[in-house]
């Protein structure tokens, strides 16, 4: 699967293109288009599979498979903002952020239950999951992209609510905000995540809890 996109960054679409037989998943309502031919169903993500991608009882998609011709699919996210393509080589896999994937390769796996997060979260319906396999994952940002890039030894504590994904060989460590204020594992509120270098850390400049619709 190859991505183009296109109206970044304040409103971006992905453009799926798929050869011959290739499968793709995408966030539930976020079709806008297909060429004609492109085989749409719903799934129950499950990561059985090519396209059958969550593992740890995920939450339905949308299936595309193209014909023998080959197709495209046109996909946006809910919000206005940016979009970025993380390229899964099958070795390392990235944690991001449950509810900013926008969609991906029929060959990449999700797994809300994957040891790390478990150790993390101690939840398996926290605000991130792990997504590995081969080919393009296209994730949504709120608000624009901003990339902290660390080196070996440097420290930051990001808001969880601000933490779009990093590779899952990254050393992370989840606390409170504040002891006596309000925290949420399933959003991030209320979280501050240290990230020790090297490391790069994908950040978007407004939290999903700060959005209006």
């Amino acid at each position: 699967m190859q991505v183009v996109t296109r109206h970044t960054p304040g409103y971006g679409v992905a453009r799926l293109v798929l050869g011959g037989g290739e499968q793709a998943l995408a966030e539930v309502g976020s079709m806008m288009a297909t060429s004609f031919g492109v085989a749409v169903e719903s799934r129950r993500v499950t990561g059985r599979g090519p396209g059958r991608g969550v593992r740890g009882g995920g939450p339905r998609a949308t299936g595309f498979t193209a014909p023998p011709p080959g197709g495209w699919v046109d996909v946006a996210p809910s919000q206005a903002g940016d979009l970025y393509i993380v390229e899964l080589d099958g070795r390392a896999g990235w944690c991001v952020r449950a509810r900013s994937w926008l969609a991906a390769a029929g060959t990449v796996v999700f797994d809300r239950d994957w040891p790390g997060l478990r150790s993390l979260l101690g939840s398996d319906e926290g605000f991130l999951t792990h997504a590995a396999g081969h080919g393009p994952l296209v994730l949504s940002c709120h608000g624009s992209l901003d990339v902290v890039n660390l080196k070996a030894g440097e420290v930051v504590t990001l808001n969880a609510g601000h933490v779009l994904g990093y590779r899952d060989d990254t050393r992370v460590r989840l606390r409170a905000l504040d002891q006596l204020g309000e925290q949420s594992v399933r959003t991030g509120a209320g979280l501050l995540l240290d990230v020790v270098g090297p490391a790069r850390v994908l950040t978007q400049t407004r939290a999903a809890r700060t959005v209006r619709t």
